[in-house]
């Protein structure tokens, strides 16, 4: 089969492995689509470390849309043909295995597979470039459902990438009425803006002048300011913690989901006195799967308009550089010949 292997820094071996064959509650998957997240990108870019773990020499990649070809004599309710998604954190058996579960390889071997563990169905409702992005939508779900979203309530998610594009629908399907995206890259705020949400270049524009205007005004420490619930950092820069305590109002919400985010300086006594919530999210729970997959099903949001860029699996590492382009991509896919829509 084919296969892609990590071989440390902007270093990728293209590789024939042998084809992987089910032991008797096993199933083998064959991918169509994969989605090249930003942690394959970091750890293409600086090296180990840096992303998922991800080891030289090993497979990796983790949002995929994948067709079972192969199952063991056990398994009796999963049958060849099924269109799935398999869960990164169970589709190898250890959830240390959720960035090398092998989306960059033509087949996968999923020991004990079973049903809404460690595959998930994907109806027909679902395209495959679309269900190639299940994964980081969940992330994104996680993190707006993190922030414990109500009816009516208003948010500014940080970054338009995919997590943070994922987010933002999910804070609209929680029920928010107003949602914000920021970015300092036009390409991808053109395509937020494409998908309903208000949006601010907050490299170029007054974030805090705009945000008053589009949301409203409301008290802060610090006297007035945008009428805002929720912040949502799906971007990592160290200007987005700061810009949050700045003109966070009073009792509003931060959640962190970025993975780059690192270490931030935080004023706990302004913290205290504005009753604000500074909250983490990683990763993603079954409960994230099934709004994911009821989202995506609904059509209302053109998710599949967010994929700028689909090259053949030889192109892996081209694919990969332009994911990175930020100016000029937003989320990228591969795919295999024999199985490109």
């Amino acid at each position: 089969m084919k296969a892609a292997l990590y071989q440390g820094k902007e270093n990728i071996e293209l590789a024939e492995l042998e084809t992987p064959h089910p032991g008797d509650d096993d199933i083998v998957v064959k991918n169509i689509y994969a989605s090249i997240c930003g942690t394959d990108v970091a750890v293409y870019s600086h090296g180990p470390g840096t992303g998922h773990r991800i080891t030289e020499g090993g497979e990796f990649g983790h949002e995929m849309v994948s067709r079972v070809v192969e199952v063991g004599k056990n398994v009796k309710d999963i049958k060849v043909g099924d269109r799935v998604y398999p869960y990164p954190r169970l589709a190898k058996g250890d959830p240390k295995r959720a960035g090398t579960v092998g989306g960059f390889s033509e087949y996968v071997l999923i020991p004990d597979a079973k049903w809404e563990q460690q595959i998930y169905a994907v109806n027909d409702g679902i395209s495959d470039k679309t269900a190639s992005l299940i994964e980081p939508f969940t992330v994104g779900c996680r993190a707006a459902r993190r922030s414990e979203p109500k009816k009516g309530e208003s948010a500014i998610v940080f970054g338009a990438g995919t997590i943070g594009i994922a987010a933002a629908i999910a804070l609209k399907y929680f029920g928010c009425e107003k949602v914000m995206v920021c970015d300092q890259s036009d390409f991808r705020l053109e395509k937020a803006k494409g998908l309903g949400f208000e949006i601010c270049n907050n490299g170029k524009e007054d974030l805090k002048e705009k945000a008053i205007s589009y949301f409203g005004q409301a008290p802060s420490i610090s006297g007035p300011t945008a009428d805002v619930d929720i912040y949502i950092d799906a971007a990592g820069a160290p200007a987005v913690l700061e810009t949050y305590q700045e003109m966070g109002k009073i009792e509003c919400r931060m959640v962190v989901v970025a993975v780059l985010a690192g270490m931030r300086p935080v004023n706990i006594l302004a913290m205290t006195y504005a009753q604000h919530a500074l909250i983490g999210s990683g990763g993603y729970m079954p409960e994230d799967v099934r709004d994911v997959m009821a989202i995506m099903e609904s059509g209302k949001w053109n998710i599949e308009s967010i994929i700028t860029h689909e090259f053949a699996w030889k192109d892996l590492k081209k694919a990969i550089e332009t994911a990175r382009d930020v100016q000029h991509s937003l989320n990228v896919v591969i795919y295999y010949e024999e199985s490109g829509e």
